[in-house]
């Protein structure tokens, strides 16, 4: 058995304003929409996330308590872009580990981190 991907299901308050805050901040398209089912999916690149406002996501008892990393491939400019536009949880860095990273928070609070490996920074190949 092999696992092919991961699709976060993102729990809102309002649909909405995480739509809005998705596509014209973080650049995602919304791909599709249901009302009834108070549900939507956005893609960006290769990344996939659903939206939803019901009852089987909502939180309850501890609820989320990670964040989401994205890894892209120009850091530096993803920074110089979303500083402004989003709640910044940390400036862009250059960590031990070897990335290069930031941190934002969206509308909802979740926080979403954004890097990129050291090795790959001005490697244009």
């Amino acid at each position: 058995m092999t696992f092919t991907a991961l699709r976060p299901i993102l729990w809102t308050e309002n649909i909405d304003e995480t739509i809005e805050f998705y596509t014209r901040i973080l650049g995602f398209t919304l791909m599709g929409r249901n009302d009834d089912w108070q549900w939507a999916s956005l893609c960006k690149d290769e990344v996939q996330i659903m939206l939803s406002q019901n009852e089987y996501e909502k939180k309850s008892g501890i609820g989320f308590t990670g964040s989401f990393y994205f890894n892209v491939d120009n850091v530096d400019e993803l920074w110089e872009d979303l500083k402004t536009k989003a709640k910044v949880c940390y400036e862009i860095e250059t960590f031990d580990w070897e990335m290069r990273e930031f941190a934002i928070y969206d509308n909802n609070g979740y926080l979403l981190q954004f890097g990129q490996s050291v090795d790959t920074i001005g490697n244009t190949e």
